[in-house]
């Protein structure tokens, strides 16, 4: 199920509804589509239900300064063409049921639901503004055109992720970094955003903080309060001496938010936050900072009760089960025992390359934008950029790109997420890479590797980075190199069986 902005254009009869007591990014979200709505010319009615009227004071400014058109209403005078629902999606209890002919929804919430056949529903991202903002990308509408809309968009991204602390996705970055917002404007709402009640929360949450001696994390529950603050009493507690990675939550009536923070390389806080909330909801960010949320539907079908002692409980047992159930290997530190694992070799597969002079110029020192992450290179006659078989983008030199690879005549089709593209840090021009890929074809055989299946999850420190694990999930595999059994690494489940046979 899928939607385009322009799939709204048909009907003349629109409401936009935000979830109840509407944050930020629903703001920005609600706006966003109005503004293209009235952009199109068709009018249409931004709203949201609940009991409260917004009342928080950085939310009142932007409603007022940003010109966000948005109605308080408890029921709807008429049942619309088209109800389209924001940040978060139709049916889940923190959203006011209305009656609509049609419902589509955008969210980055887990999916908690049947859908609609009108959604677009992306759980990997950080806010639903990212969501809206590609949205209007695939259109070719430029954000930058009403700096009004850029700052609302940008400001929604960045309280949704604890201040751009929680980013993960490469499209949040995109929001982040090409958004031509109003600094006066995010300065004021940055400096309206805690309350003296706020503050209050932060300190009692503090008091009440549990520790385990055992694996060194802390664990706070706030009272409900707006996701910064769990970050404030996150980022205060991991200055405690003896913990080296904690979790501060908060029990919402819809579900449950958190903040995870990590001063040690052996627990990155965005792999934990995934982990705590898997099957639940989502999460992610950085290596030291990250959050995430657990839907109340999806922790109820999992036979948890929503209470606060089953919910403590849980949330302790989970932390508990990542540190008890991973296992951490340096690679270089010992020969792994390969009597226990497969020999296999490569198979033949195509993928994509391109030639980095052709995109910049020698020397040039730019940075390439994926879904794996932001990756730095300098532009040498020699360099190439493989594009791998789920969209990875891997710079060789050519003496190793001819020995791997063959040149092909056949089109090139990308089979990613995300269409990766290149920023010159000279020129400060973006490129995209996809027109300039051409295809290959991996060589058959080469160099083997030892390697063997994964039934419990393992952190790799390779080789080439001792500071950052790659992290193996159940299915994935443990490989080493036939010719160094002392070069560990991760290889992606799904990746290995289209790009390795058994010797």
């Amino acid at each position: 199920m899928s939607l385009a902005l322009s799939d709204f254009t048909k009907y003349s009869d629109i409401v936009i509804q935000c979830h109840d007591n509407p944050d930020a990014d629903a703001l920005a979200s609600g706006f966003a589509v109005k503004w293209y709505l009235d952009k199109k010319g068709i009018k249409s009615k931004f709203v949201y239900g609940g009991k409260n009227k917004v009342h928080k004071s950085n939310l009142l400014l932007m409603i007022e300064r940003l010109g966000i058109e948005t109605e308080h209403v408890q029921a709807l005078d008429n049942k619309p063409e088209l109800l389209i629902v924001v940040d978060c999606q139709y049916g889940q209890s923190n959203v006011t049921r209305f009656d609509a002919k049609e419902i589509a929804i955008i969210d980055h919430h887990q999916v908690s639901g049947e859908l609609p056949a009108m959604s677009d529903v992306r759980s990997s991202y950080g806010s639903c503004s990212t969501v809206i903002y590609d949205l209007m990308t695939k259109e070719n509408i430029d954000i930058n055109e009403d700096q009004n809309l850029a700052t609302a968009l940008y400001y929604g991204l960045m309280t949704d992720t604890n201040g751009f602390s929680e980013i993960y996705h490469p499209c949040d970055k995109d929001l982040r970094d090409f958004a031509k917002y109003s600094v006066t404007e995010i300065t004021l709402y940055k400096n309206t955003n805690l309350s003296q009640d706020e503050l209050k929360i932060a300190g009692d949450a503090l008091k009440g903080a549990s520790y385990n001696t055992d694996y060194s994390y802390g664990l706070i529950e706030a009272e409900p309060c707006d996701p910064n603050i769990l970050g404030i009493i996150s980022d205060m507690f991991l200055e405690v001496d003896s913990i080296t990675t904690c979790l501060v939550y908060s029990i919402l009536s819809y579900g449950i938010k958190i903040s995870v923070r990590s001063c040690v390389k052996e627990a990155k806080a965005s792999e934990l936050a995934s982990f705590i909330t898997e099957g639940l909801g989502g999460g992610g960010g950085h290596l030291v900072k990250a959050g995430g949320f657990m839907q109340k539907e999806l922790i109820e079908a999992h036979g948890i009760g929503y209470n606060r002692a089953e919910l403590n409980a849980f949330i302790d047992g989970r932390m508990k089960e990542y540190f008890a159930t991973s296992e951490i290997m340096h690679a270089g530190e010992r020969e792994e025992d390969v009597s226990q694992m497969t020999h296999y070799v490569k198979k033949e597969f195509m993928v994509g390359y391109i030639k980095a002079s052709d995109i910049a110029e020698l020397g040039h020192k730019v940075f390439i934008r994926t879904l794996e992450g932001d990756l730095d290179i300098i532009i040498e006659d020699d360099v190439y950029i493989v594009i791998y078989v789920a969209g990875e983008i891997y710079p060789i030199k050519q003496k190793k790109f001819e020995a791997t690879y063959s040149v092909s005549d056949a089109p090139y089709v990308f089979p990613g997420e995300y269409a990766p593209y290149i920023i010159d840090n000279v020129s400060g021009k973006r490129i995209e890479l996809l027109p300039f890929a051409k295809s290959a074809v991996a060589k058959k055989g080469g160099t083997g590797i030892y390697a063997r299946k994964l039934d419990h999850r393992v952190k790799v420190f390779t080789a080439w980075d001792p500071e950052k694990y790659y992290l193996g999930k159940v299915g994935d595999y443990l490989s080493v190199r036939d010719d160094d059994t002392t070069d560990i690494y991760i290889i992606n489940g799904n990746i290995f069986n289209k790009t390795y046979e058994e010797a």
